[in-house]
């Protein structure tokens, strides 16, 4: 359990993550027919053991992921050894939104500081750098810090206008006419009374549209100047093979692995940069 005191805590409070993995990966197709998007390969392993690496690491207390598409692999992938105990499934069998899930399971992060990752997200970056920025050197008037990144693709991306303190102050979600290359990475630190809003709140579904507008001005940056890539579509997946491969936190060679780097769409992937 990682406990921690940063600006405007009151008191100490534990980490926990959602991790957003039940996407149903159309931009994909045909490979996530046979595989879910966030069991697609990076360096020969899933992109969901990559984040929860990240997260192992940073000492995260509990871990969520939400399954939909291919549900029974991804269950299968998360009964492993190195995730019993710590990491919670929780499966949807409809679709609930990236805030309508974290709303369903709200008492899961009540009380909680809460990392919210849409898990198709290729990060590479000082991760610790960025949940020591929300700690403790945050604007004291914040409660979310926003992860950014420079984007070569505005238009297809939420993009951030800041004030002088790195504050966002007005967001476009995938604006026809973008005033800047600066990017939401879909990567948040929340502070508990979001989520104690969203819990006693009404139904909402879409994070970056309905909760992010309720909060400009509240909402703190990080920037991540090292590797930030959408992994939902193939162009990007491929882009991402090429990538220095980070050190592995588990080097288990076990039945599941065995099998995962034998599927079709594992072995393709792969002989597309060779």
């Amino acid at each position: 359990m990682v406990q921690i005191l940063g600006p405007g805590y009151s008191r100490l409070t534990e980490i926990r993550a959602l991790l957003l993995a039940a996407g149903l990966g159309t931009r994909l197709r045909p490979y996530t027919e046979n595989l879910p998007k966030c069991l697609m390969p990076v360096s020969r392993r899933p992109l969901l053991e990559h984040w929860l690496c990240t997260l192992y690491r940073q000492n995260v207390s509990k871990v969520l992921v939400n399954t939909h598409h291919h549900a029974e692999v991804v269950q299968e992938f998360l009964t492993r050894k190195p995730f019993q105990g710590w990491v919670d499934e929780v499966y949807e069998q409809e679709l609930l939104g990236t805030a309508g899930t974290l709303r369903n399971n709200w008492q899961y992060f009540a009380d909680s500081t809460t990392l919210l990752i849409h898990s198709d997200n290729w990060c590479q970056c000082d991760f610790g750098n960025f949940l020591r920025y929300h700690m403790f050197e945050r604007p004291a008037h914040t409660v979310m810090t926003m992860m950014t990144f420079d984007t070569a693709a505005p238009e297809n991306c939420g993009i951030v206008k800041l004030d002088k303190k790195g504050v966002v102050t007005e967001f476009y979600e995938k604006p026809t006419h973008p005033v800047s290359n600066l990017a939401n990475a879909a990567v948040y630190i929340l502070e508990p009374e979001i989520i104690d809003a969203l819990g006693c709140g009404p139904e909402t579904v879409d994070f970056s549209t309905e909760i992010i507008p309720k909060y400009l001005g509240q909402i703190a940056t990080w920037e991540n100047c090292n590797i930030h890539r959408d992994i939902g579509v193939i162009d990007s997946l491929i882009d991402a093979q090429l990538d220095p491969t980070p050190e592995n936190c588990w080097s288990i060679e076990d039945d599941w692995l065995v099998n995962y780097q034998r599927n079709s769409v594992v072995r393709k992937i792969g002989s597309m940069i060779l």
